[in-house]
């Protein structure tokens, strides 16, 4: 089982779904903790990934495994509708759970940047090659350094020095070792092609779904319109939207929850 937090909303409708919140390589449940105050009037619950947070001692061999984690925990907590809310890795572990677990009680995804999988194998493999490297170093290097390494990539272009250097600090925390595993067991290469699987979820079960990118994210607004995702976009903030701008992210989610 993972690790979790559970905040109650005091008086929330009891048919209200909860919103499970789940975090990316290298965070921990914490990384939420400024967009909770925003929608106080929803039960949530922040989860630690395995390798992370409080589930450091937690370990899966692929994405069949993370989706069964989740839903123990899910079923530990007695929390039976919930709507799952993930951040890049967290945003794929959500997407594979949606399409493969066959649980009734998913009332909703939000994805803020997350991959829906690469077509072919030969993108699959040449990703699944670069996520080993990146294991490797994780594993055998010292932390700062590949952190460092890490949030120079594209994707991180909007960090500015003193916020590089804000989250090599706070990532600072987590064992390499549990992180080089999660990344092993759920490379993108290791994912399978979900964009079909999402769509036919979508209408057949009339599930509410959106896309949410950063105003800067032009790599993840770009995958939102080539796989006609419902994108709604952050102001002010690059990949990591729920961090840079708390309220534009909550406002965002709760723009989306009034037409679930």
């Amino acid at each position: 089982m993972l690790a979790a937090k559970c905040y109650p909303a005091e008086g929330a409708d009891k048919c209200q779904p909860w919103l499970v919140f789940i975090h990316g390589l290298l965070g921990d449940g914490q990384d939420w903790q400024e967009v909770l105050p925003h929608i106080s009037s929803w039960s949530c619950m922040t989860i630690d990934l395995p390798g992370h947070g409080g589930s450091k001692p937690v370990a899966v061999e692929n994405f069949e495994q993370m989706s069964g984690q989740l839903r123990e925990t899910l079923l530990a907590h007695d929390i039976q509708r919930y709507i799952l809310i993930g951040y890049s890795l967290g945003g794929r572990c959500a997407m594979y759970h949606g399409c493969f677990s066959a649980d009734d009680g998913l009332a909703g995804l939000v994805i803020e940047g997350g991959n829906p999988g690469l077509i072919n194998q030969q993108q699959r493999d040449e990703r699944q090659a670069h996520d080993q490297l990146w294991a490797d170093k994780f594993r055998h290097h010292p932390l700062p350094d590949v952190l460092d390494q890490w949030y120079r990539q594209p994707v991180f272009a909007s960090l500015n020095e003193e916020a590089r250097q804000r989250l090599i600090l706070r990532r600072g925390t987590n064992s390499g070792v549990g992180v080089a595993k999660m990344l092993e067991s759920t490379s993108l290469g290791q994912q399978p092609w979900l964009t079909e699987r999402l769509s036919q979820l979508v209408t057949q079960r009339n599930l509410p779904f959106c896309y949410l990118c950063g105003e800067q994210d032009a790599k993840f607004q770009q995958i939102a319109l080539e796989n006609y995702f419902p994108l709604r976009i952050v102001a002010a903030a690059g990949h990591n939207a729920h961090v840079a701008n708390p309220k534009g992210f909550a406002d965002q989610l709760i723009n989306f929850l009034k037409e679930c």
